[in-house]
């Protein structure tokens, strides 16, 4: 408690008369031109354009022929919002807020523009027909470059022709840049001064007579003596709180992206279990509530790879990017969060428990001789191929075993419960249950992916010897040492799996790394080269493919012992195949380049995840019994939580919800 003075008093209680007054004399002034339309609006109901700051001028009927060429064309509606800042808000969650509250459609897309602070979102539905990847696209070529360049008239324009490209299946344009103001409506007043000078004027007349008013009843005032006391404002000391540390908040986004991850995994799975129980039309609230998620977690991910392949940025924007990875995995959270009361009362595992139970009961049974041709496939491998080509999926088949083992004692708990009418104990069996069925199937099944692709691969390294000794080879004079070792590789290759046992995956990168090397530098036609690079391409999408698959089916099995980096490494991986697949029908060298980062990435993350389950607890003993290994592999497997309870669908704040 501050103490105020006789003195102090009359000058506290003018200069609140002054503030009180100065804000009488800004609700006098009109309307500003932006309308501050900073929270999310009411869009224009005559057309698809809603200019609030003047951002457009002369060009709005440029803006308005181009939404209209792309509704014409694909029934396609684009919506375009000018305001002056997003009120401090994520610019994604601004144009979310505002295309629901307009009642924007699968077939409308938002995009909003701050012109104040130079940013832009795009608000498009989960099944709007575009990709993630293509909406990107659009974005980085044909939106990014017009709002850095202040054109704001081309932000839209080529918002609403890259569409029309991308749904035509075809490249997107970057635009010219015709640049505008600076900042449209960014001043404090409007600009026609017939407007607002006669309201200053008598705003400022009233500010002084009734300023006068407050000096005599202070002096009168004044004459009895008083102590005034009030609290002390906070001011500038809230806004001083000290910042996070750095890696305070690197482990903060650390344990977000693990989280969220877990979250959305766990959501995805029961959304399975949900569509065999109800089918696919029903659930489809909770898969638009997982895929949004995902597409949050997407963003998350790569903002944390960026972070690790730029180490040395600024405090500020290291800083800036966590920030926006923990809020992006807070908003994908909170959409699973909302979701899972619904989730719930729609399957209703208490209520339905006997049938849930017949349903996993029958998948346990169909599971034994899945994980007897799984074992079979693998004692085949090792006889055939190197330790190194098996390793990934080597203790594959004892772990499903162990997963099994967990879910038929906890369905023979469900059948007790339900038998004592225990709805609740009933649900928790289950759902443990189905998730322990469901990493048992997913093991078996990367073993036996894993035998296909490596008879694929043996194909696969054939054709490619065969190409590499079809190809030109560079005079052997002045060689440099790198490509006098590229000639040799293809023979080493044939002598290796003469040998007997021998990695097919391994030697087949190594043979068309060489054969890449060798073409660059033969001076062979480009039609040829080019030929050579789309055969490369064809032999390397299905390697790449399951690299990716082996990576993901790893992490999600062992998803209680894997930390945020080799997970960022699969996003990272799944981002880059799923380029590759798009650029492949169009552009070679760009598809075979996007699928050698996706192969590198995904043998990353494989790697920190087989270091992460290494230090994770005791290591795998067969020699344990099964009872203690199954409830080991479950909390391994993220199963079971901390409290012995399963997750369930749902973000950070329900997914454990079972336990109530």
């Amino acid at each position: 408690m501050t103490q105020l003075s006789r003195r102090d008093g009359p000058r506290a209680a003018g200069w609140a008369v002054v503030g009180a007054l100065l804000a009488l004399c800004v609700l006098l002034l009109p309307p500003m031109a932006s309308a501050r339309a900073d929270t999310p609006l009411d869009l224009d109901s005559p057309g698809r354009i809603t200019d609030t700051v003047g951002a457009l001028g002369q060009r709005r009927h440029q803006v308005e022929a181009a939404l209209s060429r792309l509704h014409a064309e694909h029934r396609m509606r684009l919506y375009v919002t000018y305001v002056r800042d997003f009120s401090g808000r994520d610019g994604h969650d601004w144009a979310d807020a505002t295309a629901d509250r307009n009642g924007l459609g699968p077939r409308d897309v938002l995009l909003a523009v701050g012109t104040h602070v130079r940013r832009y979102a795009v608000s498009a539905a989960t099944d709007s027909g575009f990709r993630q990847d293509q909406l990107s696209e659009v974005a980085d070529t044909a939106i990014a470059p017009a709002v850095k360049g202040h054109d704001w008239a081309g932000a839209a324009i080529g918002a609403a022709d890259g569409y029309r490209a991308v749904l035509r299946g075809e490249r997107v344009r970057a635009p010219v840049i015709v640049p505008g103001d600076s900042d449209p409506g960014g001043g404090l007043v409007p600009g026609n001064h017939r407007v607002w000078l006669p309201t200053v004027l008598a705003a400022g007349a009233c500010l002084a007579g009734l300023y006068l008013c407050s000096r005599r009843a202070a002096r009168r005032r004044d004459r009895r003596p008083q102590v005034l006391a009030t609290s002390t404002p906070p001011g500038l000391a809230r806004m001083a709180q000290p910042l996070t540390p750095l890696p305070e908040l690197e482990a903060e986004a650390a344990r977000n992206l693990v989280g969220t991850d877990d979250a959305v995994r766990t959501s995805a799975e029961e959304l399975l279990f949900a569509r065999a129980q109800l089918g696919v039309a029903v659930t489809r609230p909770f898969a638009e509530a997982v895929a949004y998620a995902r597409s949050e977690l997407a963003d998350a991910f790569r903002l944390r790879q960026w972070l690790d392949d730029n180490p040395y940025e600024e405090e500020e924007i290291r800083r800036h990017a966590l920030d926006e990875i923990c809020s992006r995995c807070t908003s994908a959270n909170r959409r699973l969060d909302a979701e899972s009361e619904s989730f719930d009362r729609l399957r209703d595992i208490k209520v339905n428990g006997a049938a849930i139970l017949a349903r996993a009961e029958a998948a346990a049974k169909a599971l034994t001789p899945r994980l007897d041709a799984a074992e079979a496939a693998l004692a085949a491998l090792a006889h055939r191929c190197a330790d190194s080509a098996i390793d990934t999926v080597a203790r594959h088949p004892a772990e499903a075993r162990d997963r099994l083992a967990f879910a038929t004692a906890a369905l023979t708990e469900a059948r007790d419960a339900l038998a004592a009418r225990d709805g609740d104990r009933a649900a928790i069996s289950l759902r443990a249950a189905e998730a322990a069925l469901s990493q048992a199937r997913t093991l078996a099944t990367a073993v036996l992916r894993r035998a296909g692709e490596l008879t694929g691969a043996t194909a696969r390294l054939r054709a490619a010897l065969a190409d590499a000794k079809a190809a030109p080879i560079p005079g052997t004079a002045d060689l440099d040492r790198q490509t006098a070792r590229a000639i040799e590789v293809p023979a080493e290759a044939e002598r290796e799996m003469a040998t007997g046992r021998y990695d097919p995956g391994t030697l087949l990168r190594r043979v068309e790394e060489s054969a890449a090397l060798l073409d660059a530098v033969s001076g062979m036609p480009p039609d040829l080269r080019e030929q050579r690079r789309r055969a490369r391409l064809a032999r390397a999408m299905p390697a790449t493919r399951g690299e990716v698959a082996a990576a993901r089916d790893f992490i999600s099995t062992h998803r209680g012992a894997i930390g945020s980096r080799a997970r960022t490494r699969l996003a990272e991986a799944e981002r880059h195949l799923g380029l590759a697949e798009s650029l492949a029908g169009t552009d070679g060298a760009a598809a075979l380049h996007e699928t050698g980062e996706a192969d590198s990435l995904a043998r990353q993350a494989r790697a920190l995840a087989e270091h992460d389950v290494g230090s994770y607890g005791t290591p795998y003993d067969p020699q344990t019994p099964r009872p203690t290994r199954a409830l080991g592999g479950a909390l391994l497997g993220g199963i079971i939580l901390a409290g012995l309870l399963p997750a369930s669908f749902g973000g950070g704040a329900t997914r454990g919800r079972l336990a109530g």
